[in-house]
């Protein structure tokens, strides 16, 4: 079962960015989605990830005697407004342009033509047993109108959304604190800018229609920037501290792993515990499970980047192919978990 044995990857590996400052906020990546559909195989997927980018290439095959003809959809994870008010986010200077992360689309070797639609929703609390693929399935209510409505610019820009709430006036403030838009820290009978919180995110997803002609392979690759959250981290050996056991679940540390941690990060120890920088990259496989069948060959590579770097994720079968480079194959792959990985590295003099 992919994802759940232990792999001990030499690594150094964080603690939760408990607190605003210590860490920014990031995208998870997502594959392609086409709806449910048995008409069409994913043959093969060969993906590669680094902290930088993230490339993907498939080869799809249309299993009936007809053209299927859809859309193909790449989302991005939600771009929380509150949380952007309060903490550093990886995201380009220019937050408001339109493709945040530079995605391109190649067919058959031809790049193909990309839309690109905002959406705004209100997640769902925050749940410590929540599903992360619901974010993609699900992400939350649908405000995009009411946004509208009130015009609100549908961007991951703290300054542009700030700049129109302050242009409303109290009663424009008001109706959208009671249709659940905003949150108020005030009790007086007028409202300005300065006693709301935006509570929306915005969900970028990058489609084109694409036809699988009938009975033939297609390949169809994927290329963007990975923008992923990280921060200051925390380590202690042997991992005591109540709050670092979810780390231990979810990227497998092992006691070995534990151990090179505290080796390696020795000269910046501090009452039992050291300290260093990680990148909290993630991948959501299970949009595989939308094409018919399990994927028939499936290819991950990791680069962390920096030999100085460290690795740790949740796998079987990690193998070592370059100095900095990781790579897991498996066949007729059936994704039932998603990818979390992590890459840490000591603090730079």
């Amino acid at each position: 079962m992919f994802l759940r044995g232990v792999v001990s990857v030499w690594a150094l590996l964080a603690a939760p960015m408990a607190l605003a400052n210590d860490g920014f906020g990031g995208l998870s990546a997502t594959g392609l989605t086409f709806g449910q559909t048995e008409a069409i195989a994913m043959e093969e997927e060969d993906l590669f990830i680094s902290r930088d980018a993230v490339r993907v290439d498939y080869v799809f095959r249309n299993l009936t005697g007809a053209d299927v003809t859809g859309e193909v959809i790449f989302p991005l994870s939600p771009i929380s407004l509150t949380y952007l008010l309060t903490s550093d986010y990886n995201l380009p200077d220019d937050p408001a342009r339109a493709d945040l992360v530079n995605f391109r689309a190649i067919v058959d070797g031809t790049e193909v033509p990309v839309s690109i639609d905002r959406i705004a929703v209100i997640e769902p609390p925050w749940q410590e047993n929540r599903d992360p693929a619901e974010q993609y399935d699900t992400p939350g209510a649908d405000v995009t109108a009411a946004l509208l409505r009130h015009g609100m610019p549908l961007v991951p820009d703290v300054d542009a959304v700030l700049a129109a709430l302050a242009a409303r006036d109290s009663a424009q403030l008001r109706a959208m604190v009671d249709e659940g838009l905003l949150e108020s820290f005030s009790d007086a009978p007028r409202l300005t800018a300065d006693d709301v919180m935006p509570l929306w995110s915005i969900v970028l997803r990058y489609h084109w229609t694409q036809t699988f002609p009938a009975g033939q392979a297609l390949r169809i690759s994927h290329s963007y920037d990975n923008r992923p959250p990280g921060g200051i981290f925390v380590w202690q050996d042997p991992p005591e501290a109540e709050w670092l056991a979810g780390l231990q679940a979810q990227y497998c540390i092992d006691a070995p792993t534990s151990r090179a941690i505290a080796a390696r990060l020795a000269g910046s120890e501090q009452d039992g515990f050291v300290t260093g920088t990680a990148w909290y990259l993630s991948y959501v496989l299970r949009t595989a499970n939308s094409w018919a069948g399990p994927i028939g060959r499936f290819r991950l590579t990791i680069d962390k980047g920096d030999t100085d770097h460290g690795l740790s994720l949740c796998a079987e079968g990690v193998r070592k192919t370059g100095p900095t480079t990781f790579e897991v194959e498996k066949r007729d792959f059936t994704p039932d978990a998603d990818l979390d990985i992590l890459i840490v590295a000591p603090f730079q003099e």
